[in-house]
């Protein structure tokens, strides 16, 4: 057919007369259809692309045959549960040099001094210094072993990282000792995994350790390494309880004299024995393996794999404890890519200056920080319209992330939430939470304002760190997502607390290879942690909501009985009283010989004066926190989140002492994972509990 034909049948001008028919057209006319035409090629150039989500949303796990309930992610499709996503990385050692190789010897660690740009070691000075160290480790007594157990001691660094791939050169394990665990643990530690030879940054550190030595609490301790310089004094002290004190530059250069070859570890072998801080007793030593570890990390890489795949481009921003598997389970992921990682500068105030002169694309964080973002902004917004305005952007942002968009070019981003962009750097294209839950309505609006995937996980050490996911393009909050592709997991009965699993409720148990092998030297609270079929008992409470995701409830592992018998899970009532506005933190306190429960707060110093204020109440912070009518009424709402939440009365608190210091890791009160030492706290507020008892009777 014609093209005259074609035109004349849909009654349009045929291709001769068009000329004549724009001829015709006024200048006004053609300059608003070419403005219209330019604006309409824009919007299809730049329109919001929706993410896809990688499987039916409505059901993002299902019933494993045979298995008395358990649930199985449904991505990936295989009902076998995912050992690796890489033939050629199924250990931590292949990881790195799988990193090495993609990357072209691209930068890998990167560190700087305070106002001074990043600087950057490549992966080949990395992988050669690891090889350096771990060469002058054998020639200093150590063997070529998963028996031999290295201890690291030091904050976030370089030398973390090329002591770590040290010992998975040679088949060695890692011990992570950080600062918070405090003199006996560290003691205890040392002489549970028999470990002779320390690595640390500070010389402060090894006289810690030497007190031990010279007291005779730790006598099989016999190398320390320090990362940082050092007196004489300290090597001479070293020298008089038997102990060699070294530079780790000094063991380097011994093994770039002493070469050995590598002996690369197999996936069932050791890699890691992580010790949980705890909340009660002696740290219990988590056994990981390389297999393990790889395992975790490959679930989270199938999962996301739709929407974000790693390059050589990205860059992660490390300030979270080394010592705990949720930062180094990131790390993992990055440098199987041939990614960066920079380390903040050691001082948790420069956070913000470090992400601006960095810019990462990926940052872990803990649901604390993304409340104290929160809180920040909102505090910002001091008057009526301000809060208006922003609360009716962030609606905005929120429809467009609910049906699948995330950007952060909208209108909405420019003229609200780019700054708040840019104090992360700017660059920032996925966020990772973990470690506590957190708390929808913050994360709902932080998805919105960052403009980036936000990704809640659920886990434990002892399952590696993850054990669910978010499901990419499920955006909703309330809940962990579904289990990840390396493991399954099931619901049991929990008697005592009334939860069933008929009723899609339950103890959470994990089974799958990321899964620990059990406690070092710890038969007992092996057995109390692993059954006979292998299944992790975690201690936490969950529920199956009807798209198959997980929703933590509640926690097994901190009841307590009140006078008339009923059983109180104080977390779970933190968890909801927490929400309230003008609450940093919370501890409820209960006890058996007692009626009711009691709480200690701690009001948030930014928020608390402007809540304060709409209630009539001024003053300083220190002085609300001793403000009679402001603690009845920050009361008040606790117990009105508590019943909204559907609290009974005997969850209910009867009374609340204002304290005015934050718990945190520093004064013991909190774990190195932010979570609540419930038995420090109970014995730090001692006075003011049985004060609030006095008084509340």
């Amino acid at each position: 057919m014609q093209t005259q034909e074609i035109l004349r049948i849909l009654r349009l001008p045929e291709l001769g007369d068009l000329g004549q028919f724009f001829r015709s057209l006024s200048a006004t006319t053609l300059v608003s259809m070419g403005a219209l035409a330019a604006i309409l090629a824009y919007w299809f150039t730049h329109r919001p692309k929706v993410l896809r989500p990688p499987c039916n949303l409505l059901m993002q796990s299902e019933e494993v045959e045979d298995s008395g309930g358990a649930r199985r992610s449904v991505i990936g499709g295989s009902p076998q549960l995912l050992t690796h996503y890489y033939d050629d990385a199924r250990t931590m050692y292949q990881v790195f040099r799988r990193g090495l190789s993609i990357s072209g010897n691209g930068p890998c660690l990167g560190f700087r001094k305070p106002k001074q740009p990043y600087q950057w070691l490549s992966y080949q000075e990395v992988a050669n210094r690891a090889e350096f160290l771990g060469s002058g480790l054998l020639q200093h007594n150590c063997k070529a072993s998963t028996d031999q157990f290295i201890g690291v001691f030091a904050q976030n660094r370089p030398e973390w990282i090329i002591a770590e791939l040290a010992c998975y050169t040679y088949s060695m394990v890692v011990v992570p000792l950080y600062d918070t665990l405090g003199p006996g643990a560290i003691r205890y530690i040392i002489n549970t995994a028999d470990i002779s030879t320390v690595i640390m940054d500070k010389p402060q550190k090894a006289v810690l350790l030497l007190e031990h030595v010279e007291r005779k609490d730790t006598p099989g301790l016999k190398l320390i390494i320090l990362m940082e310089p050092f007196e004489e004094a300290l090597k001479e002290r070293g020298q008089k309880c038997g102990v060699v004190i070294k530079s780790m530059q000094a063991v380097e250069d011994c093994g770039q004299a002493n070469h050995h070859a590598p002996v690369p570890p197999q996936p069932d072998d050791l890699s890691i024995v992580c010790f949980t801080s705890g909340t009660t007793g002696n740290p219990k030593g988590a056994m990981l393996t390389h297999g393990n570890v790889v395992a975790d990390f490959s679930g989270f890489l199938k999962v996301t794999e739709s929407q974000w795949a790693p390059t050589c481009a990205d860059v992660h921003f490390s300030y979270l404890p080394l010592a705990h598997m949720f930062e180094r389970m990131v790390q993992s992921v990055v440098y199987c890519h041939g990614g960066r990682v920079g380390f903040f500068q050691g001082d948790i105030r420069l956070l913000s200056d470090d992400m601006k002169a960095l810019r990462p694309t990926i940052f872990p964080v803990v649901p604390r920080l993304l409340n104290r973002m929160y809180d920040k902004i909102f505090s910002q917004a001091d008057t009526p319209l301000k809060r208006w305005l922003l609360e009716f952007a962030a609606r905005r942002k929120q429809a467009e992330v609910r049906s699948g968009i995330i950007r952060n070019n909208s209108i909405w981003d420019e003229l609200f939430f780019n700054k708040i962009q840019a104090s992360l750097g700017g660059r920032v294209r996925m966020i990772v939470t973990g470690a506590a839950p957190a708390s929808p309505t913050v994360l709902g609006f932080l998805r919105a304002a960052l403009g980036c995937q936000v990704y809640e996980g659920y886990g434990q050490t002892e399952c590696t760190a993850g054990c669910t996911f978010t499901t990419p393009g499920d955006w909703t909050s309330g809940h962990v997502g579904a289990p990840l592709p390396c493991n399954h997991i099931k619901l049991v009965d929990v008697e005592e607390l009334n939860y069933w699993t008929y009723k899609g409720e339950g103890e959470i148990c994990v089974r799958g290879p990321n899964v620990f092998k059990g406690y070092l030297k710890d038969q007992d609270r092996t057995k109390e942690a692993l059954d006979s079929d292998g299944w992790l008992h975690t201690g936490d409470i969950g529920k199956w909501l009807p798209e198959g995701t997980l929703k933590i409830i509640d926690r097994k592992k901190h009841i307590f009985k009140l006078a008339q018998g009923e059983y109180v899970a104080p977390e779970k009532i933190e968890n909801i009283y927490i929400r309230s506005e003008p609450v940093a933190q919370i501890y409820v306190h209960g006890d058996s010989l007692k009626a009711f429960l009691v709480g200690i707060v701690v009001p948030d110093p930014e928020v608390m004066p402007c809540w304060a204020l709409k209630r009539g109440i001024e003053g300083l912070y220190t002085d609300l926190c001793i403000n009679k009518e402001l603690k009845k009424a920050i009361l008040e709402d606790m117990v009105r989140l508590g019943k909204e939440s559907g609290l009974h009365s005997f969850e209910q608190v009867k009374a609340i002492y204002i304290h005015s210091d934050m718990f945190s890791v520093q004064n013991g009160l909190l774990t190195p994972t932010l979570k609540a030492k419930r038995p420090e706290l109970r014995e730090y507020f001692k006075k003011q509990i049985e004060e609030l008892y006095s008084t509340s009777m």
